[in-house]
């Protein structure tokens, strides 16, 4: 097929690739980084699996669960509330507003479970290709 925008494949090939990148930034203790990618690789999975039903460009929006909304995608309740919660966290991320407030929140700990949660998320959404 012929896409006129960026198909699917290199959507899925990104979001492969921010998910490495955010591995790198927690182990380099870069959490509020780390958080940031693991919210851009589920998202541009998300964004693959709408071009793909759609054959259009998805919205310039970052909320996760408008995606899984519009591609009907139905995640089991952990996922969801991971969802949720990834949706919430990652938006200081973007614009802190207190960069050492950040720093203090979001501890290697936290950011672990994070990215744990965000592997098992993705290999879900790679079940739906």
């Amino acid at each position: 097929m012929v896409y006129n925008f960026k198909p699917p494949e290199e959507w899925f090939k990104q979001a492969d690739y921010d998910l490495d990148t955010a591995e790198v930034m927690l182990k380099t203790g870069r959490y509020i980084y780390a958080v940031f990618m693991c919210h851009l690789s589920i998202e541009k999975k998300l964004k693959g699996l709408y071009v793909k039903k759609f054959k259009k460009s998805p919205p310039k929006i970052h909320n996760l669960n408008y995606f899984c909304e519009k591609i009907g995608l139905v995640l089991p309740e952990t996922l969801q509330d991971f969802t949720d919660k990834l949706n919430s966290i990652s938006v200081p991320t973007r614009y802190p507003d207190e960069l050492e407030k950040l720093l203090k929140d979001y501890k290697k700990d936290l950011i672990e479970g994070i990215f744990n949660q965000t592997k098992e998320l993705v290999l879900w959404l790679k079940q739906k290709k």
